[in-house]
């Protein structure tokens, strides 16, 4: 890294202001390059927490419950990057990767890319590129954090509709008229109506096209 290299004034990634700021976790095992680049990363002001191995890193509750990215070597002894990543796929934990290596090569950086990395960088790492990587990284990062908090608060809302109304919400999502789910659920137009509107209300949805939307983000296929 070059003095150029650092940023001449703090940068900030936009995040969800309902949490507390995202963390950027860096995994390394060589303890100067942990060093070099914490400070860099906090010079661009992000909060930063260092392991010295991948398996450090899974033996923490942030491994699982945090949000925020990971600053991640390829190479190191045990737990490969590569393997942290695969990890944390099967924990269903969505940590946006930017990988650092000093002896990577194309298979593996396609690899890494396919599985989802934001980006895969060289040692020794440039400084504008790592930041501006971790820049996306946290905005990815705060998008898939936004999605789940919607994605919750609309599973609350589709809990508080009656079994009754539920079924309907699904066949007025697949676009069948009140007449037709009528006749599909054995009742009569007029009390389809009646539950299609506490529907449209405890699902805070004002037109079809948004109940669809939140149908969609709940994986009520919209397909009859």
């Amino acid at each position: 890294m070059t003095p150029s290299d650092r940023p001449s004034s703090p940068q900030h990634s936009t995040l969800d202001t309902r949490h507390s700021p995202a963390s950027v976790f860096l995994v390394d095992d060589d303890a100067s390059v942990r060093r070099a680049l914490a400070r860099l990363i906090k010079s661009a002001g992000h909060n930063v927490q260092t392991f010295a191995s991948a398996r450090e890193f899974l033996g923490t509750k942030i491994a699982s419950v945090e949000a925020g990215c990971l600053v991640l070597d390829v190479s190191m002894p045990g737990l490969t990057g590569i393997d942290l990543q695969r990890e944390l796929q099967t924990m269903n934990r969505n940590l946006p990767i930017v990988f650092i290596t000093g002896h990577g090569d194309i298979p593996m950086s396609v690899k890494a890319m396919k599985a989802g990395a934001v980006d895969f960088l060289a040692k020794p790492v440039q400084g504008k590129a790592l930041l501006g990587a971790v820049e996306l990284a946290l905005a990815r990062a705060a998008r898939e954090r936004k999605d789940s908090d919607e994605r919750k608060q609309f599973q609350a809302r589709f809990e508080r509709l009656t079994p009754r109304e539920q079924e309907v919400m699904a066949l007025v999502v697949s676009g069948m008229l009140n007449k037709q789910i009528a006749h599909e659920l054995g009742t009569v137009e007029k009390t389809i109506k009646v539950h299609r509107a506490r529907v449209m209300d405890k699902m805070g949805a004002a037109s079809l096209a948004e109940l669809v939307r939140l149908a969609e983000k709940l994986g009520i296929s919209s397909e009859k």
